[in-house]
């Protein structure tokens, strides 16, 4: 009698935690969707420090809720560009990142940044994220080319601008920057060595008269 009256406790705390679980749940979810309100009309107000926050809110509460902080962040992240708050755009275009690794206009508009506080090493890294996410996407390459020749590796800004030819080989900016790269290649080809001078002939001896 006193095994089954164990086992029946032990059923009925189970339900009780379950029950609770499931209460916990539909509270966070009702908290998240207030939140995600409040998110939606501060976005409508492009208020974007009051959106961010309030979609931050909601995806603690529920990961459903993430998608809508990635956009935010990125909306603010791109009015802090327009702002010249550099440091603040990259911090929230990374923290989107980190909830959304497989956006490659994350990455760009990272690496548009990035290219603005002249951390061209940062900004190939990301354009390369974003040509591995969209590797026909003729941008990429064009601006992956661009950081290449600012920073003098001829070698690897022709490789990306004939990618982006082959992909489009009608495009003029690339048309136009292979034909400067040409000419700095062979501005800088080493000069060929100057013909060997031939031996001098000796003087035929005069003979005696």
């Amino acid at each position: 009698m006193k095994k089954y009256s164990a086992l029946t406790l032990i059923m009925a705390l189970a339900l009780c935690a379950s029950q609770f679980v499931q209460a916990q749940a539909n509270k966070d979810t009702k908290e998240a969707a207030k939140y995600s309100k409040e998110g939606f009309e501060a976005t409508e107000n492009k208020d974007w420090d009051k959106a961010v926050e309030a979609f931050r809110k909601a995806a603690q509460l529920d990961h459903k809720q993430a998608p809508n902080l990635v956009a935010a962040l990125q909306h603010r992240g791109m009015e802090y560009t327009t702002q010249k708050q550099f440091p603040e755009a990259i911090a929230d275009f990374s923290e989107a990142l980190k909830l959304k690794s497989d956006d490659a206009n994350i990455y760009e508009r990272r690496a548009y940044v990035e290219m603005k506080t002249n951390d061209y090493d940062k900004a190939l890294a990301d354009y390369s994220e974003a040509i591995k996410l969209k590797p026909n996407e003729v941008k990429y390459y064009l601006y992956r080319s661009y950081i290449y020749e600012t920073k003098k590796d001829i070698k690897s800004s022709m490789a990306d601008t004939e990618k982006a030819l082959k992909l489009d080989p009608k495009n003029q900016e690339a048309l136009s920057r292979k034909s400067r790269l040409e000419a700095l290649q062979s501005a800088n080809a080493p000069l060929s060595p100057p013909p060997a001078a031939s031996p001098k002939t000796s003087p035929q001896a005069k003979g005696r008269p």
